[in-house]
């Protein structure tokens, strides 16, 4: 995170330049921390036993000729030296090119549109509800901390914390799936479906968003009710209680707002984790986003799809933690973002 202090007066205009000057130093990093993801992804590919022509022949690669296997490698280059495989993989990537998934057997531009959007309408609406839950629970445990509540919410909290996300998805196909009934245990559309409708789609990712928001929310319900306690001892909370101001105001208009600043930290490390727990659930649900050909590229050694995937999540984080950096400071118009 960017280092932050407070000025009494900060005008937009500064604030506007401040935020271009958070944005520069951010893609300035973004390069070299791409740059080394993409290094250690392909010295990772490089120094695999799998042979990439074997792999893409499949079962015919048994009967296939010597010299065909040859042409193949000769005409990928894979037996060309690694800098010159990484400087051409480099060129190929800026034109566009990412490269033929050998798992999929289709371009890996074509695997990640087809994927990449049910993935980020997963990870959007459980993050959503992760942290409208998390701010409500946490804002109204800490507001009666100490009661039955505030206990059995952070029983809870601690209990789902120890849970493996696919354990969780796991057991809740078991109850609200097998048991109840209520819900279909995966997918997107019902086997009969001749078509994809919105409300087929929404029905299908109650349980998928469900099971990972409440997987991610502990950290969060944990960290407001902690934020928030802590911000009704401070001395403007304790002013607006004694000048008699509903305690819906105190806890919302005054303690939670001071608690926000933090939060929103919070979320920004966390979501390396939340991306990781998505692949699992995907996998559970049997969901066509990039879960599931994430872990068959992963287990069939598809490397260019390994590394677009790979690549597309370290730009999204470090686009998420600039994001976490403006919203800081628009929390909190003292806040000055400095370098």
């Amino acid at each position: 995170m960017e280092h932050r202090h407070l000025d009494p007066v900060v005008t937009r205009s500064g604030r506007l330049a401040g935020a271009r000057a958070v944005l520069r130093r951010r893609l300035l990093v973004a390069v070299p921390v791409l740059t080394a993801t993409s290094v250690g992804m392909f010295a990772l590919g490089a120094a695999s036993p799998v042979d990439p022509a074997k792999q893409y022949a499949g079962a015919a690669a048994f009967t296939a000729s010597e010299e065909n296997l040859a042409q193949l490698r000769a005409n990928w280059g894979v037996d060309d030296p690694v800098s010159v495989q990484y400087l051409r993989w480099i060129g190929n990537l800026v034109r566009g090119d990412l490269g033929w998934s050998t798992s999929r057997h289709e371009p890996v531009a074509s695997v990640l549109a087809a994927r990449a959007g049910w993935t980020l309408l997963l990870i959007g609406v459980a993050l959503a509800l992760a942290l409208v839950g998390s701010l409500l629970l946490g804002s109204l445990a800490a507001y009666r901390r100490g009661g039955l509540f505030d206990r059995a919410l952070r029983t809870s909290a601690y209990a789902v914390q120890s849970m493996p996300v696919f354990w969780l998805g796991l057991a809740a196909i078991a109850v609200f799936a097998l048991t109840l009934g209520w819900l279909p245990a995966g997918g997107l559309t019902d086997v009969t479906a001749t078509g994809t409708s919105w409300g087929d789609v929404a029905h299908h990712l109650i349980l998928p968003v469900g099971v990972l928001a409440v997987s991610q929310a502990p950290w969060f319900v944990l960290f407001v009710r902690d934020a928030v306690a802590e911000s009704m001892r401070d001395d403007h909370v304790l002013a607006a209680r004694a000048r008699g101001l509903p305690g819906r105001t105190v806890l919302f208009g005054h303690a939670l707002r001071t608690a926000l600043l933090p939060f929103l930290t919070l979320v920004g490390t966390h979501l390396p984790e939340l991306v990781g727990g998505a692949v699992l659930v995907e996998t559970v649900f049997s969901l066509p986003g990039l879960g599931a050909v994430t872990v068959a590229a992963a287990l069939g050694s598809d490397f260019p799809l390994l590394a677009a995937i790979t690549l597309a999540t370290t730009a999204v984080v470090l686009a998420a933690n600039l994001a976490t950096d403006l919203a800081y400071a628009a929390a909190d118009p003292r806040v000055r973002l400095d370098g």
